[in-house]
């Protein structure tokens, strides 16, 4: 019986990790608390640091073959945690779910096609369309009572002119967790004017209780034109194995798609990425379990401290991911002042929320996803600060 810890704080610089060596690149300075990138601050599972240790054991490191075992773990763990059942066939395999969009935009559109994504988001949604030569179309999601929600007559007018949409489900950084009703709707829209939808699910094991992941391809006929990506690297802190699972049932859609990653030769993988991503989807259940338990306690306590510390300064409740969106708009400070404010006075690193769009001016997001001393820290920091 394993006895997991998520209260350990690790001394991560000097690793080559980007959330913590990086920092004086990014933030001008060294010694800063680090919550921004998503990525967490706990120790890989105990069942996942025993099957690369058992890897260790054999010597060599040749190219990859993914074995049915690997397959079968994803198989299982979509249809135990998102109740849609997949073929094998379906799963192209990429080295990261970034790769992935890109990828999507490459070979679903052509240059000057319109792409639409609903902001605040995920920045590299921005990038994989602009830096691949498409128009970029923006769906602001409106704030309603400390709840994100859709705007769907923009979304819908929007959407008659778009050949793709990126949909972030779970959504980072607002952290909503999307209700069937919503993704019906979003998907009956997309359908009627023959939109291509790339859903991003690697937030889906995170989600709180009273919420459930519902997998957007899972409803109705939505699979015939959506592709679904999906990883460990954020439910099990895996994210610099690079290792992602792309399922793609319908099957123009996916052999378009097969054949770019074929030819880019992204498909190979590495070796540890493999075990790890099959351990974690095979032997991961009661860690995540467990970390699920931690970071809802961690979400709790952050809510509470700035509604009784730092009123001034609303926290959107997260219903999924371990991202914390908070607005600092009351201060009217710029986001470029702001940003020195919480770097030289409060000693903090974390994501600009103009990172996110236009939308996301005013904003902060902060990473939770470690030990309660360190989230501590940095609320006492903020109170000094900002009190």
């Amino acid at each position: 019986m394993y006895k997991y810890d998520f209260d350990t704080i690790y001394n991560r610089k000097g690793s080559g990790c980007f959330k913590s060596d990086a920092l004086q690149m990014l933030f001008g300075k060294e010694d800063l608390l680090s919550l921004w990138v998503a990525d967490m601050e706990f120790a890989v599972a105990p069942e996942i640091q025993e099957a690369l240790t058992e890897r260790l054991k054999h010597p060599v490191f040749g190219y990859n073959f993914r074995l049915p075992a690997y397959y079968d773990s994803i198989i299982n763990w979509i249809d135990k945690k998102y109740h849609w059942q997949i073929d094998k066939a379906w799963i192209i395999n990429t080295p990261g779910i970034v790769t992935a969009l890109n990828v999507a935009v490459i070979v679903f559109t052509s240059p000057g096609d319109k792409i639409l994504v609903q902001t605040p988001v995920y920045d590299p949604f921005f990038k994989a369309v602009l830096e691949n030569g498409r128009k970029l179309l923006t769906s602001s999601l409106k704030l309603s009572d400390g709840r994100y929600e859709i705007d769907f007559d923009d979304f819908e007018q929007k959407l008659k002119v778009s050949k793709l949409f990126f949909l972030c489900n779970p959504h980072n950084p607002v952290g909503r967790v999307w209700t069937k009703d919503e993704l019906l709707r979003i998907g009956n829209l997309c359908k009627k004017y023959k939109v291509i939808v790339v859903s991003d699910e690697i937030h889906a094991d995170i989600v709180y209780s009273g919420y459930k992941h519902t997998a957007f391809a899972s409803l109705e006929d939505f699979a015939d034109f959506t592709v679904t990506c999906y990883a460990p690297s954020k439910s099990f802190n895996l994210a610099g194995l690079c290792t992602s699972a792309i399922v793609i049932p319908e099957e123009k859609l996916r052999l378009t798609y097969h054949k770019y990653v074929q030819t880019m030769h992204l498909f190979l993988g590495n070796t540890f990425g493999i075990t790890a991503f099959q351990a974690a989807y095979s032997r991961g259940d009661k860690w995540l379990s467990a970390l699920l338990t931690y970071l809802e306690d961690n979400r709790d306590f952050l809510c509470d401290y700035f509604a009784t510390h730092l009123s001034h300064l609303h926290m959107i409740k997260p219903e999924g991911t371990y991202l914390a969106w908070i607005d600092f708009r009351s201060l009217n400070v710029t986001d470029d002042n702001l940003f020195r404010i919480l770097v030289d006075k409060a000693g903090l690193a974390l994501s600009m929320g103009r990172t996110y769009g236009n939308d996301g001016k005013g904003f902060i997001r902060l990473n939770f996803g470690c030990p309660r001393s360190m989230l501590e820290i940095a609320c006492e920091r903020l109170y000094d600060t900002f009190r």
